[in-house]
């Protein structure tokens, strides 16, 4: 029995000794966490006191693993937007800080994926493996960072390329009221960047899941999804991840504009946007303004917008082109919100509902859009059969609507119009058909030379399609020397000419 006691005693002092040692070698030391607690909590926001040292943005981790933003540094409390459904949050509970800011998985395993503003996977396409993170906010890039825009971002869109030409690296705003083909302009876009090789990201904010779900079926049935990273927001989401999702969207665009690649953003659309951010200002107590805006409207979106750009060769010599849609109501495009998004960009593509009425789709109103780069965003061949048009379509619509008195019209003048009504035929296009630039030239070339003259208004879109596929199977050379940016001399265009005539020659006949 002693014998028992001297061995226990003995294995006591060894386990003993054992742990004095792994304490000598590893030291204690005190760690200090901040631990706040919840005094008031609602739909999308809550209150918490006992943070003296949080930063504004960091993550705040609320029971049950939701995150949460600081937003309002107060000195009693700080007012926190909640990144997910708050209704275990109640008043009482204990939250801590992360000591980081909100950032979003970014890469290449991210195309062809949907996610949330979180980067969260919502495809169930399993998880994203391979990625880096960024945080969501990024400053802007400075001036001498940047280059001027030159290189064109073909969107496939005759009306667009012709008129209201985009460059990689511009920030052009779509704009119109509900239900004017805003969407569809984009999307069609997207689907055009499969022959340039861009990158595009598709941010859809306070969505209604049904249009997500086509938007995301429409991509993946014309074979644009694989280089497509769309991030969701639906309505039903709080207005903290509506906010955050254009922010998130950038920083996966910017990774792979620092990558050197030219990448196409959308964010559809910043009327919603604006509206979640004035949800939660009002639920903070930030003091409104005009239309019950906070004061710092402004700055969120241009603060935003202003991470388009061209960067330089030396500052890894990629661009991020910008393509915001905003929501009119009435056709009032001077209201709060685009008027400040028109200030901020760099040209608006206004979509008329009254065209829409009449089937003029894309329903581009040409008087109400610009593009402040302009034909500086055009391949040179193009530009020279383009250059004229815009003045001539404009001068084309206010000749009709004075022709609509009814007042005699002498043979110049019906001549211009029965030409300006071939040339606003030949603008019209179906959805999920872009045009290549060279199509494109020829059928502008064509319609504005009085070759469709003879035709019936009806007959200018199978026209079209003749004068294309004769060009692309008959004149491959000039093909090649328009898509390489080379000029078109006079032979080239006389070419072009002499292949619509005898394209349609079999129409005229018909």
């Amino acid at each position: 029995m002693a014998t028992d006691d001297s061995f226990l005693k003995a294995v006591v002092k060894d386990t003993a000794s054992a742990f004095e040692r792994a304490l000598d070698q590893h030291p204690s030391r005190l760690r200090v966490r901040e631990i706040g607690i919840v005094t008031y909590v609602t739909k999308g926001i809550a209150r918490v006191s006992g943070l003296p040292s949080v930063r504004a943005e960091e993550l705040i981790l609320f029971p049950g693993e939701l995150l949460g933003l600081a937003f309002n540094l107060d000195p009693d409390e700080v007012g926190v937007v909640l990144l997910g459904q708050g209704e275990h949050v109640e008043a009482g509970v204990e939250v801590r800080r992360t000591h980081r800011l909100l950032d979003v998985p970014v890469g290449e395993a991210l195309l062809g994926r949907v996610v949330d503003a979180l980067g969260r996977p919502l495809d169930g396409a399993g998880p994203l493996r391979g990625t880096r993170r960024r945080h969501i906010e990024q400053p802007a890039p400075t001036i001498m960072d940047r280059e001027p825009v030159r290189v064109p971002l073909q969107t496939g869109i005759k009306a667009v390329d012709a008129l209201i030409p985009i460059g990689r690296g511009q920030r052009e705003l779509i704009l119109g009221d509900r239900q004017t083909g805003k969407t569809a302009l984009a999307i069609d876009t997207i689907i055009n960047q499969k022959s340039y090789g861009l990158i595009c990201v598709y941010c859809a904010i306070a969505q209604r899941s049904s249009a997500v779900t086509k938007v995301v079926a429409d991509l993946r049935e014309h074979d644009a999804l694989g280089y497509t990273s769309v991030v969701v927001t639906t309505g039903d989401d709080p207005p903290g991840l509506q906010y955050i999702a254009p922010y998130a969207a950038t920083s996966i665009a910017e990774y792979f504009m620092h990558q050197g690649r030219d990448v196409l953003i959308v964010y559809d659309d910043l009327s919603r946007h604006a509206r979640a951010y004035r949800e939660l200002s009002l639920l903070l107590r930030r003091p409104p303004g005009r239309e019950a805006y906070p004061g710092d409207i402004f700055y969120i979106h241009s603060h935003l917008l202003e991470r388009a750009t061209n960067l330089r060769d030396d500052r890894d010599g990629g661009s991020l082109t910008a393509l915001p849609i905003v929501q009119t109501e009435a056709q009032n495009i001077s209201a709060y919100i685009p008027t400040n998004l028109i200030s901020i960009t760099d040209g608006q593509v206004y979509l008329s509902p009254q065209l829409q009425q009449k089937g003029l789709l894309p329903a581009i109103d040409v008087g109400r859009s610009v593009s402040r780069v302009g034909g500086r965003a055009q391949l040179p061949a193009y530009q020279k059969v383009a250059s004229d048009l815009r003045l001539t379509y404009s001068q084309f619509e206010e000749l009709e609507a004075f022709s609509r008195f009814g007042t005699r019209l002498d043979e110049e003048t019906s001549r211009t119009l029965e030409r300006g009504r071939r040339v606003r035929e030949a603008l019209k296009q179906p959805q999920y058909r872009p045009m290549l630039p060279a199509e494109q030239t020829a059928v502008l070339l064509a319609v504005t030379q009085g070759i469709f003259d003879n035709l019936d208004v009806e007959d200018v879109g199978e026209a079209e399609r003749r004068v294309g596929r004769a060009l692309m199977d008959g004149l491959p050379e000039v093909v090649a020397r328009i898509h390489a940016g080379d000029d078109l001399p006079d032979e080239a265009r006389e070419q072009l000419l002499d292949s619509a005539r005898q394209a349609i020659a079999g129409l005229q006949e018909e």
